[in-house]
């Protein structure tokens, strides 16, 4: 299935910000602010071994994520969907290129020692936009 044109556009042109929400053990929501990336058909985020987004996504599968234009902040999409992680594409790569979109540098100036970095794709079911 192809991703909705307006929110690939959302993910991929500008830096515009995402919030992703994940589910604990308990079942309550956590959300975080991440870096999108998408393409044809999936949404990608990019996160590190160790931090809770891994760990819920790995139990429990089904992500929220609500991407907003920058410049027009009602401007948006909301996404819900299922996440699984990817490893076909080289995490440390993906990072460094979020980090040259986001902050126009070449590597990510925010990695420590021994991070291991992971990528989740997110397969949308459900579109909610506001144009």
């Amino acid at each position: 299935m192809k991703l909705d044109r307006f929110v690939h556009e959302l993910c991929t042109e500008g830096k515009n910000f995402a919030a992703v929400s994940t589910l604990m053990p308990d079942g309550s929501p956590q959300v975080s602010v991440v870096w999108v990336d998408a393409d044809e058909e999936y949404i990608y985020i990019n996160t590190a071994e160790g931090r809770v987004k891994p760990e819920n996504l790995r139990r429990d599968s089904r992500v929220a994520i609500s991407v907003f234009d920058s410049q027009n902040p009602y401007r948006q999409a909301m996404v819900r969907g299922k996440a699984e992680e990817d490893t076909k594409i080289d995490a440390e790569k993906h990072i460094d290129t979020l980090a040259m979109k986001y902050l126009g540098r070449d590597k990510y100036p925010r990695s420590t020692t021994g991070e291991k970095r992971v990528v989740f794709r997110i397969t949308p079911e459900h579109v909610f936009k506001l144009t």
